[in-house]
């Protein structure tokens, strides 16, 4: 869960902690410096940070919609049939959530936002899939590394 709380984080301090997981790699493999780092991180099955922020997110969301989190959690990934009072057609079978509305960037950054929106933002075939946790996070982290 701590990938969450990097939702909505600056670039510059992204660029920051994407450059520090670069030399970890490079020091893990003993990689040099002149070295493109991408083949690096696929080898080590490190998806760069923006990538984790979002793999991380999508799990949870995942994790929430198959009763595998806590229900406080779940109460924020609400399908937009139940919330929408009416069946809206163009995503009555996509399994798309409702994102709510915010006043602040703060507000962006919950996981009653963020969650929805990374989860709307996934392919309909992974959203529709219906499988395990282990096979979900697998074809996700494929995606990711594309």
């Amino acid at each position: 869960m701590g990938n969450q709380l990097l939702v909505g984080v600056s670039a510059s301090l992204l660029d920051k902690l994407q450059s520090l997981q670069n030399a970890a790699a490079r020091l893990v493999t003993g990689t040099s410096k002149l070295d493109h780092i991408t083949s690096v991180l696929r080898e080590l099955h490190w998806l760069p940070v923006r990538q984790r922020v979002k793999f991380r997110t999508a799990v949870l969301v995942f994790k929430c919609l198959h009763d595998l989190a806590p229900a406080y959690l779940a109460d924020y990934c609400q399908s937009t049939t139940v919330t929408a009072g009416r069946t809206r057609l163009c995503c009555a079978n996509t399994q798309q959530l409702a994102v709510p509305r915010t006043n602040t960037g703060y507000g962006d950054r919950s996981l009653a936002v963020s969650g929805p929106s990374v989860w709307n933002s996934l392919p309909t075939a992974l959203r529709m899939s219906d499988c395990s946790l282990t096979t979900f996070r697998t074809q996700l982290k494929t995606l990711l590394f594309m």
